[in-house]
């Protein structure tokens, strides 16, 4: 095995996101959403992001992105509004990043407690498990610090959104996932590439 092999797995995790434009695709359905509803009824609201939606899948897959990648942002926002649709409340456009972001603090966290983080995990799948990472300390301390960090994001995402979810205010709920998706996302990902990088150069032998 080469070292630019894991490489280039560890490069893909962004790419798999949909790169940096990813980030911004998947916001300009809630900011759609949020102006929307300040002029039109909910229905009609409803309808102009997933219209916004449909917009920004065809425009992505005209590009060559990823099917995955383009689709995922439009799947996200069908289930968001599908949400509003039965409860017929606005905010809870957001309620399923809220407890998104719930799981995701419980299972990074645990995930360090049990001395099994996730980064780590990963890494350990993406190598076929033929290097114990874990009997390194070095590895280990890089996984705990890259998991840790994503359970810190995971955990500010939640308990922001659900104070402004349980304040009604919708609007800086769209506010606080723009600002707390991308930038937060993107260093927990640098971070994960990282421990990936730094186990890859102590355990994969060199051609």
């Amino acid at each position: 095995m080469t070292q630019r092999e894991p490489t280039e797995r560890e490069t893909s995790v962004l790419d798999q996101m949909g790169g940096p434009m990813g980030f911004v695709y998947t916001s300009v359905p809630v900011v759609v959403f949020v102006a929307a509803n300040a002029f039109l009824p909910l229905a009609a609201t409803i309808w102009a992001s997933l219209a916004v939606g449909l917009a920004l899948t065809g425009f992505r897959l005209l590009r060559g992105e990823r099917f995955t990648s383009a689709v995922g942002g439009l799947l996200g926002v069908g289930a968001a509004v599908g949400v509003v649709a039965v409860t017929g409340s606005a905010k809870d456009f957001f309620v399923i990043g809220i407890w998104a972001a719930l799981a995701g603090f419980v299972v990074t966290l645990g995930s360090v407690l049990a001395r099994r983080p996730l980064t780590g995990v990963v890494w350990g799948l993406a190598h076929r498990g033929e290097h114990d990472w874990r009997a390194d300390r070095v590895a280990l301390r890089a996984h705990d610090l890259a998991t840790l960090l994503a359970a810190l994001v995971f955990g500010a995402r939640f308990a922001v959104k659900q104070w402004l979810y349980a304040a009604d205010s919708t609007t800086w709920l769209a506010v606080a996932k723009v600002a707390m998706g991308a930038p937060l996302t993107a260093l927990a990902a640098l971070a994960a590439i990282w421990a990936f990088r730094r186990t890859t150069r102590r355990l994969v032998p060199r051609p």
